[in-house]
């Protein structure tokens, strides 16, 4: 598994799930904020499947 989350997108990802799980336990928003687990989970694997498939990478190259 290649790394092709950068550091300001790892950040942003854990931020906006964290976010959405918040706001589903307090009932803001329905059970689709579960869905915030999937970016926490990308945030720290640092891999996100959909960037790989689209050949996207937010990693700065190594010199």
């Amino acid at each position: 598994m290649q790394v092709n989350v950068g550091t300001t997108d790892r950040a942003l990802r854990i931020l906006f799930g964290v976010l959405l799980i918040l706001l589903t336990v307090f009932q803001v928003i329905g059970p689709w904020g579960w869905l915030g687990l999937i970016a926490i989970a990308t945030g720290a694997l640092r891999f996100c499947p959909a960037y790989k498939i689209l050949g996207l990478n937010t990693c700065p190259k190594p010199e």
